[in-house]
């Protein structure tokens, strides 16, 4: 159930729950997954899921409706709640990096599809690298801090992506926030 205290973590879960539950693949990414390993990080008010497969429209309708949501255009909106949810275009991918392998994160009883620690501290680099996006940054950061990453993956992934400067900035901004 979904209220007008319900935290940016609590829709994200119910949604990927609601999803799940009807039988749709998606994974949740972006600053609401960064939201469960670290509360309070700065986030974004969308709750973003990539789907695993071609999903119809009236299927996604029918799980978010149940919730409460209602599809606007390209994004489902609820009345209790800031948070929208999009469903930006799959794959699923971290830069150039497609072999993701998602976890499950459980939150009141809910159980969704999401990113890995070190997966939603990428992806929050990714968004930094790619678009020089602080907030994503201090995000990245802010899961180094609260939760348990590799940085080896982090920083080979970096590299590989050509952003090791953008990389000793994070680890600059982590050492700086411990």
């Amino acid at each position: 159930m979904i209220t007008r205290r319900s935290s940016l973590a609590d829709v994200a879960v119910a949604v990927g729950h609601a999803l799940r539950s009807s039988g749709i693949r998606a994974v949740l990414t972006g600053g609401a997954c960064a939201e469960l390993y670290a509360p309070g990080a700065p986030a974004s008010f969308d709750v973003d899921f990539i789907l695993g497969a071609t999903v119809r429209t009236e299927d996604l309708n029918r799980a978010l409706e149940a919730l409460g949501f209602v599809r606007r255009g390209d994004r489902y909106t609820h009345t209790k709640t800031p948070f929208h949810v999009e469903f930006p275009a799959g794959p699923l991918a971290i830069g150039q990096d497609t072999q993701i392998t998602p976890t499950i994160r459980t939150r009141r009883g809910a159980r969704t599809l999401a990113l890995s620690a070190t997966d939603a501290c990428r992806d929050r680099l990714a968004a930094f690298y790619f678009w020089s996006d602080r907030q994503s940054l201090a995000a990245a950061v802010a899961i180094a801090r609260e939760t348990r990453v590799s940085l080896a993956k982090i920083r080979a992934w970096s590299d590989a992506e050509g952003h090791r400067k953008g990389y000793e900035t994070f680890l600059r901004e982590r050492r700086r926030a411990s």
